[in-house]
């Protein structure tokens, strides 16, 4: 596992987050004890899966999985803290509210989780864990 900080641009209005970028084995670990898939995002960058998952000690950890193309073996993984996380999973319920109001809407809450998760992609890329 492999740490690595990602700052935003300040018209962002998120706070700088310590994220891990994990191989296979250590989500595999992570997940030892099961896995919640939450809810998923496709994007430009890549399709997301957002999921909580317990290890075999019970300690629970807050993950996102990406996805390449059409390619169903996951080309990173990722865990967050679960005040980052919540800030995720605000912004995707947010979006999905909104999406119902207004399908013409250019740059929502679904748009900025996509721009956040650019940063993240960006930032750990050349890291490998």
């Amino acid at each position: 596992m492999k740490s690595f900080v990602v700052s935003f641009h300040q018209e962002d209005n998120v706070d700088t987050m310590q994220i891990q970028k994990l191989n296979s084995e250590e989500f595999d670990e992570s997940a030892a004890g099961g896995a919640r898939h939450l809810f998923d995002l496709d994007t430009n960058i890549g399709y997301f899966v957002f999921m909580d998952a317990e290890d075999a000690d019970g300690d629970i950890s807050y993950m996102i999985v990406q996805f390449e193309g059409e390619s169903e073996t996951p080309k990173a993984y990722y865990s967050f803290t679960l005040e980052d996380f919540y800030e995720f999973t605000a912004l995707f319920l947010s979006g999905q509210s909104e999406a119902e109001e207004d399908e013409e809407q250019e740059y929502g809450p679904l748009q900025h989780l996509g721009h956040l998760l650019h940063h993240i992609i960006e930032e750990g890329q050349s890291l490998n864990p």
